[in-house]
């Protein structure tokens, strides 16, 4: 199953613009995600983005305490 998501722009004078990609609770949940994790865009090609947590490693070791 797949999530739509829109592509925002907030545009700052003439020439900062930052975009934004929401993510949807659902994928967020599935992913684990938490607040102020750090992450890395990779652009694979113009069709694909691959999303790489930072932090992998110590994140493995927090899941088995979590159980």
């Amino acid at each position: 199953m797949g999530y739509e998501s829109k592509v925002q722009v907030i545009q700052r004078g003439n020439k900062n613009r930052q975009f934004y990609v929401m993510c949807p609770a659902p994928l967020a949940e599935a992913l684990e995600l938490e607040k102020g994790e750090r992450i890395e865009w990779v652009v694979i090609d113009r069709c694909t983005l691959e999303i790489r947590r930072l932090e992998a490693q110590r994140r493995a070791g927090r899941r088995g305490r979590d159980a």
